[in-house]
């Protein structure tokens, strides 16, 4: 929190190095959001403006990096044509998770775990844009390291919807990485029977 500090008193090598810590990931959930390079990299920009020039108003207490996310990710709705969040889902956010049934493939790494490996990486990076942009973004916060209530102030949401949006986005993660794995047995860089197979058993993971 020094640099926030420093930068809050004006100190624009602070300021600087933090535009530097958090600029990979602020450009990662832009890119997620607009899918548009240009358009990331317009909204980065952007947000380090604005959070420079709104920097008297953040709150030392809070993380920074939650902050300067939020600013991201509402300017990248904007951008994509007045998009909401909200609008990307049919049925209430608030739905109990009992009510959403169960699910016929059960791996034992979530799909943020999923995400971390390589060879499974650009497969799942494609299923998650084909999710609605209310649900991969959830997910995607959450790969980048936010908690549930980060995420939720990220978004303006609470911490339930922020729960069922997640669970929804990794019920429709599975059913597109099924219809994959179903289709390819195999692939160049790996035997895909051989490896999903050490993949089944009981979920682990927490949101």
């Amino acid at each position: 929190m020094e640099l926030v500090r420093a930068a809050k008193r004006g100190d624009l090598d602070a300021f600087d190095q933090l535009v530097q810590r958090n600029s990979g990931p602020i450009l990662r959930i832009a890119l997620h959001i607009s899918r548009r390079r240009e358009d990331a990299e317009e909204i980065a920009q952007e947000t380090f403006l604005k959070a420079f020039k709104h920097l008297s108003s953040f709150q030392v207490r809070a993380r920074f990096s939650t902050w300067l996310t939020r600013i991201a990710v509402n300017m990248a709705f904007v951008k994509v044509r007045g998009f909401r969040p909200e609008r990307t889902v049919s049925i209430s956010d608030d739905a109990r998770d009992d009510e959403l049934g169960s699910h016929p493939v059960d791996w034992r790494p979530n799909p943020e775990q999923l995400y971390s490996r390589l060879e499974l990486r650009n497969i799942l990076r494609k299923v998650l844009e084909s999710l609605p942009l209310g649900y991969s973004t959830v997910f995607w916060l959450r790969i980048e390291g936010f908690s549930i209530t980060e995420t939720a102030e990220i978004l303006g949401i609470s911490e339930p919807a922020v729960k069922t949006r997640l669970l929804r986005a990794r019920l429709q993660l599975r059913d597109g990485l099924s219809r994959y794995f179903g289709q390819e047995k195999t692939r160049p860089d790996m035997t895909l029977g051989a490896d999903m197979s050490s993949l089944n058993g009981e979920e682990t993971g927490t949101a």
